[in-house]
């Protein structure tokens, strides 16, 4: 049988050889695209993120809404999973590590605050369960995903929740001190919601920025939440004057009129002041209803890629390096 289609081949002209070849290559192409295309067809319920950006911390050592202290922002890195589960409905999973700080040396003096000394820093881990409610559908094939997809959501989520104090150039945690006589967890629920849009890169991958805040239930994120020490003090005196745990007093009491000249409390003078020195902003906005809670804010830009069937096939995936492919 080869041998007649050799002999067949043999005898036509050159032109007609270059002719079939062009056949041939036109042919080829058009099969490999509508296979491309036909994969492309389906729904991706998968699909993975990566995010970062800035954070912003909420409580009684900042506050932006009312007074204008400008922003102070720390920051913040998250994973995330989601699977689409309704026409414009995604399930997120989201675990994220993020800083969040504040002192009370740049409150605007309108707030009502008096110079306490008082800082804090937390490093802290989230994770989450969210829905998303996209303004355009998402449950369509992946080659039709829109260019432009707003988007909001709400979640529910746990936070650990570790501050520390910069004490003599030294961090120093201060959950483990109780320094308001209140053992507060160290896991924390969190409640995040916000809105993003997404822009459609390319059929795998989508880029989206994302504003994110986290209603909580706890008024320690920043270990701050009494307005002042005469419910607790005696307990911190008696472990100073001990020298049991003597780190309790020195970091509830930063303000200077309570301190003596090498740095440390002078305990004389807070046990005459029947526990006077403050902790609280004094701000009045913190006494109305869920206005004591602390919170956090975020916002990101990421890059979210779509599990899809031929994504494994995709060029990126299958360069060649000495020959061999990658994978």
């Amino acid at each position: 049988m080869f041998f007649f289609i050799k002999l067949i081949f043999k005898k036509l002209t050159v032109d007609w050889k270059i002719a079939g070849l062009v056949l041939f290559f036109i042919l080829t192409y058009h099969i490999t695209m509508a296979q491309s295309h036909y994969r492309a067809r389906f729904e991706e319920p998968w699909s993975f993120s990566l995010q970062a950006g800035p954070s912003q911390y909420f409580g009684d050592l900042y506050s932006l809404w009312k007074y204008y202290e400008g922003v102070q922002p720390d920051f913040n890195a998250g994973f995330s999973a989601r699977y689409t589960f309704g026409t414009n409905l995604k399930a997120r999973t989201d675990i994220s590590f993020y800083q969040i700080s504040g002192q009370d040396t740049k409150a605007d003096p309108r707030s009502g605050r008096i110079p306490r000394d008082v800082n804090f820093r937390a490093r802290n881990w989230e994770a989450a369960f969210l829905v998303e409610y996209y303004l355009k559908p998402v449950k369509v094939y992946n080659i039709t995903r829109e260019f432009f997809n707003p988007y909001i959501f709400a979640g529910v989520g746990a936070s650990t929740n570790d501050p520390y104090a910069n004490y003599r150039g030294d961090w120093v945690a201060l959950r483990p001190l109780r320094t308001e006589n209140e053992a507060y967890p160290g896991v924390v629920m969190v409640f995040p919601m916000g809105m993003g849009v997404k822009y459609k890169a390319n059929v795998y991958m989508d880029v989206f920025l994302e504003g994110n805040y986290r209603f909580t239930l706890t008024d320690y994120l920043d270990d701050v939440s009494s307005f002042n020490m005469s419910g607790f003090y005696e307990d911190l005196i008696a472990d100073y004057v001990s020298g049991e745990n003597p780190d309790r007093l020195r970091l509830s009491v930063r303000q200077a009129r309570y301190l003596l000249e090498n740095g440390e409390p002078d305990v004389e003078r807070i046990r005459r002041s029947g526990g006077a020195p403050r902790r609280g902003s004094g701000d009045p906005r913190q006494n109305e209803p869920g206005a004591r809670y602390d919170g956090y804010f975020t916002l990101n830009f990421g890059v979210e890629i779509y599990f899809a069937q031929d994504i494994w096939d995709n060029w990126i995936f299958r360069k060649r390096r000495r020959g061999y492919r990658w994978w």
